[in-house]
C-alpha cells in the first residue's frame, strides 16, 4: 500500500471516475473513428499495405510491455502529472521539470493541429447538407464548448465522451459486420492472413508504426486521471490496460475488415486512386451498408475529433494545474475552481491559446489539414514518444532505488519499450520534414526542436525552484490521493 500525501484546498474533484468514465476518456483522445476514417487509409498508403493488421497486433505487445512498467508505478504514485510525476520521482525534479513542459509543448499542438483538422473536416461534412461556412466557424465553436466543458467538472466531460466514443464504436463496428457478413470482396475476401510477415516489410514499416501509434497515444490520461478517478491503486492499472487492449483489438479487426472488403490485391490500386485517400471508410461504409450509414459516420467524425479535442484540452489543464501546484508555473495555475474543483485556468489559459493559433492560421488563409494538422500535430506525436521513453527509464530507475516489484514489469519490459520508443523519436525528429511536407525549409526543424527545447526550459524551471526552494524541489511529483 502507498503512502499518500495530504495536499491543501484547491483540489481536483476526488472518486469522479470509475474505470468506464477513465477508460472512455482514454480512448477518446485516440479518436476511433478518425483513426479508421482519417489515418488507416493513408497507413496502408504509405506504410504497409496488408501489413497494418500485423503491425497493430505488434504495437499492442509494445504498448502492454510499455504498460506493465507504467503500471506498476502507479501503484507508488498517484498524481495529475503523470509522465512528469513519473520522471520526477524516478529520475529526479530536473527530469520532471523537462518533462512537464515537454508535456504541454506536446499535447497544446497536438490540440492545436486537430482544431484545424477538425474544422477542415466539419467544412466538408456539413457543405454536404448545404451548410457552408468557413472551416474556422466549425474550430471557433468547438474551442468554445470544450473551453466550457473543461472549465467545468470532470465527470461532466466524461459522460460527454462515453457517448460519443459509443457512437464511435458502433458505427465502425456496424461496417465491420456488414463486411463480415458479406464475405469481403466478392464473397472471398475473408481469407487475408493477417500474421503473414512478409506483408509487414512490403513497404515502409516506419511509417505504417507511426500512423497506427497515433491510434495509442493518450494512455497516459489513466494516470493523469488518477487523482479523480474512484480507488486508483484498482482503476487505473485496470483502465490502463483495458484501454490498450480495446485500442489493439478493434484496430486489428477493423483494419483486417478494411482490407477484406476493399480486396487484399486491390487495396494500394483502390486507395490510391481515390482523390481523397480519407473517403476509404464511407466507400465502404455505402458499399457493404446504405448511403445512411456513410452520412452519420461523416456526422461522427466531427464528433470523433470533438471528442479528442475535449480529452487534450484535459490533460493540457491538468499538467498546468500540476506546474503550478509543483511551483514550475505561476502559483494561479495550481489552483482549482472552488465550485467545479476543475483546472480552470489552465483550461482557460489553453482556449486563448487555441484561439490565437487559430486566429494566425486563419488569418494567414493557410490550409486547415495540410499546413495546419499536419504540421503542428506531429510535434504532439514525436513529444508523447519521447515522453514515453523517458518514462520507461524512470521505471527502472525509481524501482532499482527503492526496490520491490518483479524484474520483469519493472525492468526487462521498460528497457524494451524504452528502447523503441528512443529509436522512433531519433527517426522521427531527423526525418520530420518528410514526415509533415515541410522538407526544403526552416520549418522541417524549427517545429520538432519545440520539443527539446520545451525539455530544456522545464530543466531550467526546476534548476530555479532547486536553487529557490529545495523542500519543494525535493517534493516535485509526490504521490497524492486522499
Amino acid at each position: 500500500m502507498s503512502e499518500f500525501t495530504e495536499i491543501g484546498p484547491n483540489r481536483l474533484r476526488r472518486n469522479s471516475l470509475g474505470l468506464v468514465a477513465v477508460t472512455f476518456m482514454v480512448i477518446s483522445a485516440a479518436a476511433p473513428l478518425t483513426g479508421v476514417a482519417g489515418a488507416m487509409p493513408l497507413a496502408f498508403l504509405l506504410g504497409n499495405g496488408t501489413g497494418i493488421p500485423l503491425t497493430f497486433i505488434l504495437l499492442t505487445l509494445v504498448m502492454l510491455a510499455f504498460a506493465a512498467g507504467y503500471v506498476a508505478m502507479s501503484r507508488h504514485v498517484i498524481n495529475a502529472g503523470a509522465f512528469y510525476a513519473y520522471a520526477a520521482r524516478g529520475l529526479g525534479g530536473s527530469w520532471g521539470g523537462a518533462v512537464s513542459i515537454m508535456a504541454l509543448v506536446a499535447y497544446n499542438t497536438m490540440q492545436f493541429g486537430l482544431i484545424g483538422l477538425l474544422g477542415g473536416v466539419s467544412a466538408g461534412v456539413f457543405g454536404g447538407f448545404g451548410i457552408n461556412l468557413p472551416w474556422w466557424v466549425y474550430s471557433l465553436i468547438a474551442i468554445a464548448l470544450v473551453g466550457i466543458l473543461g472549465y467545468r467538472q470532470v465527470d461532466l466531460s466524461a459522460k460527454v465522451m462515453v457517448v460519443l466514443v459509443g457512437l464511435e464504436y458502433l458505427i465502425v463496428l456496424i461496417v465491420d459486420f456488414a463486411i463480415l457478413g458479406a464475405g469481403g470482396a466478392e464473397g472471398t475476401g475473408l481469407s487475408v492472413n493477417i500474421l503473414d510477415f512478409s506483408a509487414l516489410t512490403s513497404g515502409s514499416l516506419t511509417a505504417a508504426i507511426l500512423f497506427c501509434l497515433g491510434s495509442f497515444i493518450g494512455i497516459e490520461a489513466t494516470t493523469i486521471y488518477g487523482e479523480e478517478a474512484k480507488d486508483p491503486e484498482k482503476t487505473i492499472p485496470r483502465a490502463t490496460y483495458l484501454s490498450i487492449l480495446m485500442i489493439g483489438i478493434f484496430f486489428v479487426f477493423t483494419t483486417w475488415l478494411m482490407i477484406a472488403g476493399t480486396g487484399a490485391d486491390k487495396l494500394l490500386e483502390t486507395i490510391g486512386g481515390l482523390p481523397d485517400p480519407t473517403a476509404h471508410f464511407f466507400i465502404l461504409a455505402e458499399t457493404y451498408t446504405n448511403p445512411t450509414i456513410s452520412m452519420i459516420a461523416g456526422l461522427l467524425l466531427v464528433s470523433s475529433l470533438f471528442a479528442a479535442l475535449s480529452a487534450f484540452h484535459n490533460y493540457i489543464a491538468r499538467y498546468s494545474y500540476v506546474a503550478g501546484r509543483d511551483g514550475l508555473l505561476p502559483e494561479a495555475f495550481g489552483r482549482t475552481h472552488d465550485a467545479h474543483q476543475s483546472p480552470h485556468i489552465g483550461s482557460v489559459v489553453q482556449t486563448i491559446g487555441a484561439l490565437i493559433v487559430l486566429a494566425i492560421f486563419a488569418g494567414l488563409g493557410l490550409d486547415p489539414i495540410l499546413n495546419m494538422f499536419t504540421w503542428i500535430s506531429q510535434i504532439g506525436t514525436l513529444g508523447v514518444i519521447g515522453m514515453m521513453a523517458i518514462t520507461s527509464l524512470s521505471v527502472i530507475a525509481f524501482f532499482g532505488k527503492q526496490g520491490g516489484g518483479s524484474p520483469l514489469s519493472t525492468k526487462i519490459l521498460p528497457a524494451i519499450a524504452g528502447l523503441i520508443m528512443a529509436a522512433l523519436f531519433v527517426y522521427v525528429f531527423v526525418n520530420y520534414g518528410d514526415l509533415t511536407g515541410t522538407t526544403g525549409g526552416s520549418l522541417s526543424w524549427l517545429l520538432p526542436a519545440l520539443i527539446p527545447a520545451g525539455g530544456v526550459i522545464g530543466f531550467l524551471l526546476a534548476q530555479r525552484l532547486k536553487s529557490s526552494d529545495p523542500a519543494r524541489f525535493a517534493r516535485m511529483g509526490t504521490n497524492l490521493a486522499d
